[in-house]
């Protein structure tokens, strides 16, 4: 349990003061993390074939300034430099996503060790840095020929993540002990699929529930791979993008919005995943959609398979209201689209919630996480928590001096970790958090003009300049303490 100077011996109706140091369990885990498209770049080298985003970034009118991933931040050849700037930082681990179609070239088939060489290299240098690598197995690059053969909303998808789940596990399982089979399928199957403002741009509603329950099929799978090829103390998990969702006002009505977006942000993939069941409402929802189907005997035995710890991604919360007509979605930050993500999101209304926003649009809410990590306690106890994501995009840029000075990501990152140290002392397992990003990088459909990391990217140069924040982030790691102001 945490323990902090604010609550520490208190006289009988003494307040805690608001800005004592907070500290953090002893084994607190302090991370970073990136994502394969957004960094690597290397986009045709050493057999690596297109995935979904190559060819999405490459289609005019898809990413901003037609942005794409084919230099990125020079990782794959620049991985060096970075884990000394991991090192010199003091964090504890790394997460990164391996790219499928840089290990798997076809997504079926015999596997390139040149790519499975890189991140065996990637994964030495960190332990010899004693830094934790954590691999991510799938951050939304499928290779490019899946897709043309139907992508996520086709079944044999599953199997084929799980196949190459496992010639990463026989590559890695030596070197790397924490695993995610999945980061955040509701942005892979509702922006890819629906929305289409994610690769590969569709906008099918009902091929997005599809989409969904076979993304939900291949974790299951991918962990069976996993857990046959690793050892028993490996640690398997799943990031899910969790939503917290709110209602405008106190009415029925806004709270049925609320339970509307509820069942496909996030009871979708937790139903399956960690109950073995998806909730009846969901499909209620969306029959108008789909009779699911597609959902076969024996589908969720395969997808509810025991996890070592949830992975939870949080930048902002959402706020909705009931709508009377075709649903009002509004800016989201993710990109706009004339298709909404949300298949059961008849009569729905978006909001922006109110206080200050970071560059995204998104609106700054740490008390969101708190709430939202108090939810997963109570609904999932005993399951143990990982922030795996959670940072900020600003305007930053480097001073006359060279130094780049981030005050807002500081703040930002202060009291969102404030609301984490807050759910651990009201009970909340988390084990560690992970902030996003190490670098600026590719940032999706916003191409280069979002800035999340804790280094700024000269992208012309390559160069690397560790802001103001990778520094107070470096000191809270070095001693666990948090300064709240």
């Amino acid at each position: 349990m945490a323990t902090s100077t604010s609550t520490a011996a208190l006289a009988p109706g003494q307040l805690p003061d608001p800005a004592a140091p907070l500290t953090f369990p002893a084994g607190f885990l302090w991370g970073t993390a990136t994502a394969a498209y957004q960094i690597e770049g290397a986009a045709q080298e050493d057999g690596r074939t297109p995935s979904i985003w190559d060819v999405y970034s490459h289609t005019p009118g898809r990413v901003r300034n037609g942005d794409t991933g084919d230099v990125a931040t020079d990782h794959y050849h620049r991985w060096a430099e970075d884990i000394e700037i991991m090192s010199g930082l003091g964090v504890g681990a790394y997460r990164f996503s391996v790219s499928w179609p840089r290990v798997q070239p076809t997504g079926n088939g015999p596997a390139s060790q040149k790519g499975l060489d890189f991140y065996r290299r990637l994964a030495d240098g960190l332990l010899e840095k004693g830094i934790q690598p954590v691999a991510t197995l799938y951050h939304w690059d499928l290779p490019q020929e899946l897709e043309d053969a139907g992508g996520w909303p086709e079944r044999d998808t599953a199997y084929r993540f799980a196949e190459y789940a496992g010639i990463v596990a026989d590559a890695l399982g030596d070197r790397v002990n924490t695993w995610t089979t999945l980061n955040e399928p509701w942005c892979s199957a509702f922006l890819g699929y629906a929305s289409g403002v994610h690769a590969p741009g569709r906008t099918d509603a009902a091929d997005s529930l599809r989409a969904a329950h076979h993304l939900n099929l291949g974790h299951g799978l991918a962990v069976t791979a996993l857990r046959e090829r690793l050892s028993t103390d490996a640690q398997v998990s799943v990031t899910l993008n969790l939503h917290h969702v709110r209602p405008l006002t106190p009415s029925a009505q806004d709270a049925d919005a609320v339970r509307r977006i509820d069942a496909t942000a996030n009871r979708i993939f937790t139903g399956p995943m960690l109950e073995g069941a998806y909730p009846q409402d969901v499909m209620a929802d969306t029959a108008s959609l789909t009779d699911w189907s597609f959902v076969q005997d024996g589908d969720l035995a395969l997808i509810h398979q025991p996890l070592d710890f949830l992975g939870v991604n949080y930048y902002s919360p959402t706020l909705v209201s009931h709508h009377e007509g075709p649903a009002v979605h509004g800016s989201d930050g993710h990109g706009a689209s004339e298709h909404s993500p949300w298949p059961s999101a008849d009569r729905v209304a978006f909001h922006q919630t109110p206080g200050s926003r970071t560059a995204m649009g998104w609106t700054i809410d740490p008390n969101g996480l708190f709430e939202l990590l108090t939810r997963v306690r109570k609904e999932h106890p005993g399951l143990p928590v990982m922030i795996t994501e959670n940072g900020a995009a600003f305007d930053d840029y480097a001073g006359p001096d060279g130094e780049v000075r981030d005050p807002e990501r500081i703040a930002y990152l202060r009291d969102h970790l404030a609301a984490v140290h807050r759910a651990i002392e009201e009970g909340a397992d988390i084990r560690g958090y992970f902030l996003w990003s190490l670098l600026d990088n590719f940032e999706w459909a916003y191409g280069y003009g979002r800035r999340f990391g804790m280094v700024y990217v000269d992208y012309a140069s390559q160069r690397r300049t560790p802001k103001a924040s990778a520094h107070w982030y470096a000191e809270l790691a070095r001693t666990g303490t948090l300064h709240q102001r």
